[in-house]
């Protein structure tokens, strides 16, 4: 490790077990440095991160440097992410993850250009919440990568961001996407915004061969908001899988499509109870005082959980006409 210097009691005490020839003592000593939470140790810190010859001390390091956000220590844990051992290259992703301030960001932002996949697809995980706009650029770009998790973080970007521009883009990709996980999560990013325009791709991606993909774009659907889905998400209440049906029956009381009343009901006595409970809750949301005969036999359900749901959809159809 690198010479320092320091007048820290505490920290001397620490040093000669942080260059002893046992990795193991040396990894505790790093926990025991870290408890001190000073930042007159992370130099120690960020040295066994960089030049330590185990891969475990490296991989302690690295996850003891999460809550700090110095820019040495930024640029250690980015660096990190190429390590030749995956355990260091995981804790690091982590610590980077859990970076909350703008300034951190701009230091992650020239690794997401990287050669390996595995430091850009980390790159853009860190910056995701961070909801840096300067990353929309990056991430744009990342959208065309040839790694599928590459694609998938720069998609929770343009999401987290609301990037309008990125729209066609990701409309895009929830159609063509050959990942399923990528088509998926730009399904769930094209709500980011109450645009018409989207609704030709989440009606494609209603119709995915992943379920789900089906089920990100019902609940879209949903959050976009337009009536004008309303049929779309009917016809997804016949779905092989009752995720989808699910979804759909949600987004449709969120939208109060008044036009799926009876398809709603009718979901009263399916035999899955969570389908029971979403379209009685859907059913409260609409509106409709045509929805009581339907609810009022369903007070009886086996399922303590839908009748609870029936008790608020009937308290919120009291007084409609």
């Amino acid at each position: 490790m690198t010479i320092r210097e320091t007048d820290n009691p505490d920290i001397l005490d620490l040093l000669p077990r942080l260059a002893a020839d046992d990795a193991g003592v040396r990894r505790i000593a790093l926990i025991e440095l870290a408890d001190l939470e000073d930042p007159e140790g992370l130099p120690w810190l960020t040295d066994a991160l960089v030049v330590d010859p185990a891969a475990e001390v490296r991989a302690e390091a690295a996850r003891l440097l999460e809550a700090w956000e110095e820019p040495e220590v930024v640029q250690a844990l980015c660096a990190a992410l190429a390590d030749a051992a995956e355990p260091v290259r995981l804790a690091a992703a982590q610590s980077l993850s859990e970076l909350k301030s703008l300034e951190a960001g701009q230091l992650i932002l020239p690794w997401v250009t990287h050669a390996d996949a595995f430091v850009r697809s980390s790159a853009l995980r860190a910056l995701r919440e961070l909801r840096l706009e300067d990353a929309a650029g990056p991430a744009l770009l990342a959208l065309s990568d040839s790694d599928a998790t590459v694609r998938r973080e720069a998609v929770g970007i343009l999401g987290w961001l609301k990037h309008g521009e990125a729209l066609p883009a990701l409309a895009r990709l929830a159609s063509d996407d050959a990942d399923t996980e990528v088509r998926r999560a730009a399904t769930g990013a094209l709500g980011l915004a109450r645009d018409a325009g989207v609704l030709p791709a989440l009606y494609a991606a209603l119709r995915d061969t992943a379920w789900q993909v089906r089920e990100e774009a019902a609940t879209t659907l949903g959050k976009v908001g337009l009536a004008e889905a309303g049929p779309a998400l009917v016809k997804a209440l016949e779905d092989d899988y009752w995720q989808v049906r699910l979804r759909a029956a949600r987004a449709l009381g969120r939208l109060r499509y008044r036009q799926a009343l009876a398809e709603l009901a009718t979901l009263l006595g399916h035999g899955i109870a969570n389908l029971r409970k979403e379209a009685a809750l859907s059913l409260g949301e609409l509106g409709d005082a045509a929805a009581l005969p339907a609810l009022c036999q369903a007070e009886a359900d086996g399922d303590p959980e839908v009748r609870k749901a029936v008790r608020i959809a009937l308290a919120q159809l009291q007084g409609v006409a």
